[in-house]
C-alpha cells in the first residue's frame, strides 16, 4: 500500500510537536498527521490532528496508510502514575502500532524509548551497557523495545529505529529544566544532596536532527542512545544557566536527609486529601547520575550542531520574551 504520509503517535507533546514542525518543514510528505488522546500543545500548520487512544487498537481505515510512523506515545512521568498504567499505555500501545504498522504495510518505524532502561547509574554506560530498569515505566519501555524488534523481525525490508532520549529540554518543555530554570530564576534553587550527580540530557531540536540522521543509514535496525558525548553535571548545567541567563547560582547543598524529611512530610499531607508532586521517590530521583554515554550513531558520522551552553541560548531566543518559564 503506497503513501506519503508520516504518522506521529503522541504527536500532541513537547517533543511530538518539535517533530511534526520539522516534518512539515521537509515537504517531503502530503500529509503529516497527529495521532494522539490529548489536545496539542501547540498546532503546528500543516498537520492533520486525530484523536487516537493506543490503548485500544487501531482502525487503519480511520487513519489511512502510512510510509513512516513514529511511536512517541507514552506514559512517561515518573514517579506519578500507578504502576499498571506505564504497562496499559507503553507496553499495550506498542503492540497496538505494530499491528497498525502490518495493517497498512508500512515498513517504516521510528519508537521513542528511555534511558529508565539502563536504570540509575554512576558508571558511565552506552548502548551495550547492561539492561538494569528499577521502575515501571522502564521496564514498560524496555517491553515496548522487544514488540518493535518482533515487529521488525517478522517482516522483510522492514527499518526500525530505537531512541533512547535522556533529558529533553527546548520551548515548550515544560519539565526539569523549566522547573530549574524558575528555580535559578527566583534564587532559590539549591542543590539537592550533591553538586556533581550527572544529568544525561540534550536539546530537543538535537534528538530531532539525530533521528533524521538515523533513517539516512542503511541498517534495518538501529538503537542508539540520545544524550550530549558530554555528560554534564547539576553544577555544570546551573552554570550554563548563569552563563547564558544570568540567573543567579544556587544557595548551596541540601543534605539528602533533610530532603527526604521534606518528601515525608508531602506524603503525610497527600494521605489528607494535600497532593503534590513531592515525595521521597521524587528526590531520590535527583540525586541519582544518569550516566548515559551516546556512541552509536556519533560513531557512524553523526555531528552534533550545539552543546549545552548553545542549546540553552537557542531555547532562550525562541521565547516569546526571552525567558525559560
Amino acid at each position: 500500500m503506497s503513501s506519503s504520509t508520516a504518522i506521529v503517535f503522541g504527536g500532541a507533546g513537547f517533543i511530538g510537536t518539535h517533530l511534526l514542525e520539522h516534518l512539515v518543514s521537509l515537504g517531503k510528505y502530503e500529509r503529516v498527521v497527529s495521532a494522539d488522546i490529548r489536545d496539542p500543545k501547540r498546532r503546528v500548520a500543516g498537520v492533520a490532528y486525530l484523536t487516537c487512544d493506543v490503548r485500544e487498537p487501531i482502525d487503519p481505515q480511520a487513519l489511512g496508510p502510512a510510509a513512516i510512523i513514529y511511536n512517541l506515545a507514552a506514559v512517561h512521568t515518573t514517579p506519578g502514575h500507578e504502576d499498571w498504567e506505564y504497562y496499559w499505555t507503553n507496553v499495550l500501545g506498542a503492540t497496538h502500532v505494530c499491528d497498525y504498522a502490518n495493517a497498512v504495510s508500512c515498513d517504516t518505524l521510528v519508537f521513542t524509548s528511555s534511558i529508565s532502561v539502563y536504570g540509575p547509574c554512576e558508571d558511565a554506560k552506552d548502548e551495550h551497557g547492561l539492561l538494569e530498569p528499577n521502575s515501571a515505566y522502564g521496564r514498560s519501555k524496555f517491553q515496548a523495545e522487544e514488540i518493535h524488534r518482533a515487529w521488525r523481525h517478522a517482516g522483510e525490508g522492514r527499518t526500525l529505529r530505537i531512541a533512547r532520549p535522556a533529558v529533553v529540554f527546548g520551548p515548550g518543555e515544560g519539565g526539569n529544566f523549566t522547573r530549574l530554570a524558575a528555580l535559578l530564576k527566583k534564587g532559590r534553587m539549591v542543590y539537592p544532596g550533591r553538586k556533581d550527580t550527572i544529568k544525561a540530557c540534550g536539546y530537543v531540536g538535537e534528538l530531532v536532527r539525530m533521528l533524521d540522521f538515523s533513517l539516512t543509514r542503511n541498517e534495518p535496525e538501529i538503537t542508539f542512545n540520545f544524550a550530549y558525548k558530554q555528560r554534564y553535571t547539576t553544577q555544570e548545567i546551573c552554570a550554563a544557566f548563569n552563563r547564558v541567563a544570568g540567573y543567579k547560582a544556587p544557595l548551596g547543598v541540601m543534605p539528602l536527609s533533610i530532603m527526604l524529611m521534606g518528601g515525608l512530610a508531602f506524603e503525610i499531607l497527600g494521605l489528607f486529601g494535600k497532593k503534590t508532586s513531592v515525595n521521597r521517590a521524587r528526590v531520590m530521583k535527583l540525586v541519582k547520575s544518569t550516566n548515559i554515554e551516546p556512541h552509536v550513531l556519533p560513531d557512524m558520522g553523526y555531528e552534533y550542531e550545539t552543546d549545552l551552553e548553545e542549546a540553552l541560548r537557542r531555547w532562550q531566543a525562541a521565547e516569546p520574551v526571552g525567558e525559560f518559564v
